[in-house]
């Protein structure tokens, strides 16, 4: 059995994050190596996005995670929610691309300039996966 990946702390950032962010950053890291890299190889050669995880980062709280738990989203600090980002670039960069344009793109817009109506509609189906968000560039 390969070593499971620790991470390597070139900076000596690790002392300067909290534990809650320690325990995201490992919590995402141990779901990257479990369902991500086992399954991401054929997707890439399948050209098939792996929706089936969707539902898992909602219930990770990885969709939205900065944004108020009102919401239903995890209420993270933005340091966290870099720590999620950097562990699911590593896993595959077009879900962590999904993930950012959900959160940052979708989610948070509605919460910032949304009205009350929109917020409570949409963003607990955002966050738990249930809805996908889109932008046009």
């Amino acid at each position: 059995m390969a070593e499971r990946f620790q991470g390597v702390d070139f900076y000596a950032l690790d002392a300067h994050f909290s534990e809650e962010e320690r325990m995201v950053r490992d919590t995402v890291r141990e779901w990257v190596e479990d369902k991500v890299l086992p399954i991401i190889g054929e997707a890439y050669v399948e050209r098939r996005f792996p929706r089936d995880l969707i539902p898992e980062m909602g219930e990770l709280g990885l969709l939205g995670a900065n944004l108020p738990e009102q919401y239903g989203c995890a209420g993270l600090n933005n340091v966290a929610y870099g720590l999620i980002m950097q562990e699911m670039e590593r896993g595959d960069s077009g879900l962590r691309s999904f993930a950012s344009v959900q959160g940052a793109l979708v989610m948070y817009p509605i919460w910032a300039f949304g009205s009350e109506e929109h917020r409570t509609t949409w963003l607990p189906k955002l966050a738990k996966g249930e809805a996908v968000g889109c932008f046009g560039l």
